[in-house]
Parts: C-alpha cells; structure tokens; sequence
C-alpha cells in the first residue's frame, strides 16, 4: 500500500510518501502558487523513486493550500494532520504545538493522535514563523541564524505583541545600543508568551510536542517550556508531522475500505 500526505504550508509545502511504516519526504518552497508548488514536491518524491500517480493508492491534501490541490484524493484540515503525525512521531503526545509560517494552534488529543479540541492564531503575525522573519530583517540577519544569536542571554524587553510595533521597537533598541542578543532572546519569549498563553487555554496537556518549521528554533522552544512549566519535545522530523498525518489518514482510510 502506498499513500502520499500532501501538506501546503504558507512558506514551505512539504509531501511524504509511505509504504508500510517506511516514509520518505521532500520539501520545497511554496512560492506564489500553492498549486503548482504541490504538483511539483509531488512530481519530484515520484520521480525520484521511480513511481507514477497510477502506483499511489491514494492522496490526502493539508494545509492552507489544500483546496487549490487537483491531484489529492481527499483534503484533511491541518488540525487533523498535525495531531496524527505528531502522535506518531511521538507516541502518547497529547498536547501539540504549532508554530508555522502564517498562524500558530494548539491542539489538544487523547493520546493516541485523535484531536479532543484546538484553539488557533490565524489572524495576527505575532506568535508565528512570519513575526520571527519580520524581526530578523529589522536586526539584519537571517531566520536560521537567531537561534544561534541568542544563547544564554538576559532577553530585553519586548512589550508590543503587534508585528509592526514590534518591528518599531527593536529598532528603537538598537539604536540604543542593546545587544542583538538580547533582542533576539526577547523576540524567542515573546513568540513563546504569546503561544504559551493560548495553548494553556486548552490546558498544558502531559506530553507536549512542538511541530512546524519554528519548531527547529532551539531558542523558542526552550521559552516555551519556561512559559508552561514543563518539557517541550520535538524531533528533527517535527516539521514534516502535517504531510505525515496526512500520509497515515490515507492509509487509514484505504484500511476502511478493504
């Protein structure tokens, strides 16, 4: 049995091809054109494993891209995708925390990858992936590097949550001379404030597990667990849990049918 996840991030789409507990993936960026950039991760995956459509039993669609999608066979809500990739990639996970390009969700489920409820930032840049880019074009460096930035520094003030304020003040605190460490580390705790405040409106959950492409940010990562009190997990693989979900809801699908 072979099934695809297809997940149509703001910044990167990301797709996973599954046989059996086997997976690989390929990742590219999303660009102006949501559609496009599916059909072509998916053209890529295939064709680097000599594969053609006609050999994949079946394709779910996530993210936000998913209704412009013509090759998918089904389209899942993202809530849906995360919740199951997380939990497969860290088993007993009940907690999911979210962090991608254009919003920020918690998710709360059962332990075994079904979503009890979820609470999501969709509307303001601050608490997302696009807040952390808008920071670091204001201190001149870029996204990958703030984590490296920020090491073991007392974090200055950063008292606006709006991205354009923000922006205004970090600027502000440079030309005063503070540090583009200190900034950094408190650009990191309010990113994680802000995303620690609407997650423990859900409750804080026992396994906490952090996915999406902020999720490789050491620096955030670690001011959220101080945020909520307890260990945040996260895998190299963590930004792929939303084209994994999907994979596995294929796959659980197709099992239904037979």
């Amino acid at each position: 049995m072979l099934t695809v996840g297809l997940d149509i991030g703001s910044v990167m789409t990301k797709v996973v091809l599954m046989r059996d507990d086997i997976w690989q993936s390929f990742v590219m960026p999303t660009g102006y054109s949501p559609r496009e950039a599916g059909e072509q991760a998916l053209a890529r995956l295939l064709q680097e494993h000599d594969l053609t459509r006609r050999d994949i039993d079946m394709i779910v669609g996530t993210g936000y891209g998913r209704v412009s999608l013509s090759c998918i066979d089904k389209a899942v809500t993202e809530i849906t995708c995360h919740a199951r990739g997380a939990d497969y990639l860290v088993p007993g996970t009940d907690l999911v925390i979210d962090i991608g390009g254009q919003d920020s969700k918690a998710i709360l489920t059962d332990g075994a990858g079904n979503v009890t409820n979820f609470i999501m930032n969709d509307k303001c840049a601050a608490g997302t992936g696009r807040f952390l880019q808008v920071m670091a074009a204001a201190l001149g460096c870029e996204v990958s590097e703030l984590a490296e930035l920020a090491d073991n520094v007392e974090p200055a003030q950063i008292s606006s949550m709006c991205t354009v304020f923000a922006e205004s003040e970090v600027i502000s605190l440079l030309a005063r001379g503070v540090g583009k460490d200190r900034i950094i580390a408190g650009i990191h705790r309010s990113v994680a404030n802000r995303v620690a405040a609407m997650a423990e409106r859900l409750g804080t959950g026992n396994s906490i597990t952090f996915t999406g492409g902020v999720s490789k940010n050491e620096g955030v990562r670690d001011c959220l667990a101080r945020a909520l009190g307890k260990e945040i997990i996260t895998v190299p693989e963590a930004s792929l849990a939303g084209a994994l979900g999907a994979a596995l809801i294929a796959r659980e699908k197709l099992n239904k049918q037979a």
